[in-house]
């Protein structure tokens, strides 16, 4: 008796389906196989379509945090132009202003969330010309052109040094305590030097009697940057907090004292400042062989 095409087709069902599940079960790639599977196109409208699309460069910056790292970099540029000029006493106030403006572009970046990669390198080459360049030809034209090659000698290192430190405060940002400075920052470093002109220039103190010390300054100022003396950064006062009413009479008084003496106090203020790094040091020497 003939068999029907229906029987023809439950007859052969079964042996595909054991020979695809011997194959499996041996590990060899099955023969036969009734579900068809998807295969991946390899066409270059897919490849190009999986591709993501290169971004492209943000070429806006912030205007208000820049402003002022600006006008800062505009206050130590006119510093320069000043001194070259014999106007050491607008050069030394104008160096002054830039370190009140410094101080202002990361803390207003902070406050309206405005902080980027371009100010922060924007403000390091500001700092450079502001707290480095500057204050070097401004002692160099006011006495040390006066030691020869002494005294260009001492500039350079002073501007070795501001480079050197601002390059090494970028890399150590949150790798170090935020309490300390490593090393002398540079707007204290340009006013140890710049008060140094401006208190010669105020009092008319002869330059060619104190070129040795103006350079010893100078280049004390540029080692004591690179050096791994720690310095007290103030960055852990707490301005949003209350204080007693007597800490802003004392404030005013300081305030009152520097107006009156310009010069000379703010000077002092930073000689004790760069002063105090060494001395942080000395004392932990002695603590530790102690």
């Amino acid at each position: 008796m003939a068999a029907s095409p229906s029987d023809h087709t439950h007859n052969v069902t079964p042996i595909r389906t054991q020979q695809a599940t011997n194959s499996s079960a041996d590990g060899q790639p099955a023969q036969e196989s009734n579900v068809e599977q998807p295969h991946a196109s390899n066409t270059p409208q897919d490849n190009k379509s999986q591709e993501t699309p290169p971004r492209k460069p943000n070429r806006s910056i912030y205007l208000l945090p820049n402003l002022f790292t600006t006008s800062a970099l505009f206050s130590g540029f006119y510093a320069i132009i000043a001194a070259m000029n014999g106007h050491f006493i607008s050069a030394c106030i104008a160096i002054f202003i830039s370190m009140v403006l410094d101080s202002l572009d990361g803390r207003v970046a902070r406050m309206t969330n405005t902080q980027s990669a371009f100010g922060a390198e924007y403000d390091s080459l500001a700092d450079m010309v502001s707290f480095g360049v500057a204050p070097a030809l401004v002692a160099f034209t006011w006495t040390l052109d006066n030691l020869g090659k002494l005294g260009w000698i001492a500039a350079f290192i002073y501007v070795a040094g501001a480079a050197l430190r601002l390059a090494r405060f970028n890399v150590q940002i949150g790798s170090v305590d935020k309490k300390y400075f490593v090393g002398l920052p540079s707007p204290a470093a340009a006013a140890l030097v710049t008060g140094m002109v401006w208190v010669g220039s105020e009092y008319h103190v002869l330059t060619t009697a104190y070129s040795f010390w103006a350079a010893l300054l100078v280049a004390a100022a540029g080692i004591l940057m690179v050096s791994n003396v720690s310095y007290y950064s103030f960055k852990t006062i707490d301005l949003k907090g209350k204080v007693p009413v007597m800490t802003l009479m004392i404030i005013a008084l300081v305030f009152a004292v520097i107006a009156y003496q310009p010069a000379a106090v703010l000077w002092g203020i930073f000689l004790i400042y760069g002063f105090s790094g060494p001395a942080l040091y000395l004392r932990k020497l002695r603590r530790k062989f102690n």
